[in-house]
């Protein structure tokens, strides 16, 4: 049964560099434990630059996932707000059926009648 293996952007560059530079692809492949055919296409996308435009999209794939986790953990911290606020809210709140006016005041509670 066949392998199927992925390698690092890194890795494929290595060793098209690696043949450029007179490795042959018997030695290549045996060293590394892949078969020469893998080597040639690798060679081929390493000069047709391939790999240069999948390194950018890595970095660029690792810079959004930094983003995504910095807002994630905004998001968790406004909701954590959110909800301090809330319990704020429903402990300090005042009846309804009292004035809330500046104006008006509170109100009078009544004066007993034996002052006086």
């Amino acid at each position: 049964m066949a392998r199927h293996r992925s390698h690092s952007v890194e890795f494929k560059r290595q060793v098209a560099q690696e043949y450029l530079g007179g490795e042959t692809l018997h030695g290549l492949a045996r060293r590394h434990d892949i078969s020469r055919n893998l080597v040639r296409v690798w060679v081929e996308k390493y000069e047709a630059g391939a790999f240069d435009e999948d390194a950018n999209a890595a970095d660029l794939l690792q810079a959004y996932e930094a983003r995504i986790a910095a807002l994630e953990r905004l998001v968790g911290k406004q909701a954590l707000e959110l909800e301090f606020l809330k319990g704020a809210l429903r402990s300090g709140a005042t009846p309804r059926n009292r004035p809330t006016s500046a104006i008006t005041g509170p109100a009078v509670s009544p004066s007993p009648k034996a002052a006086g």
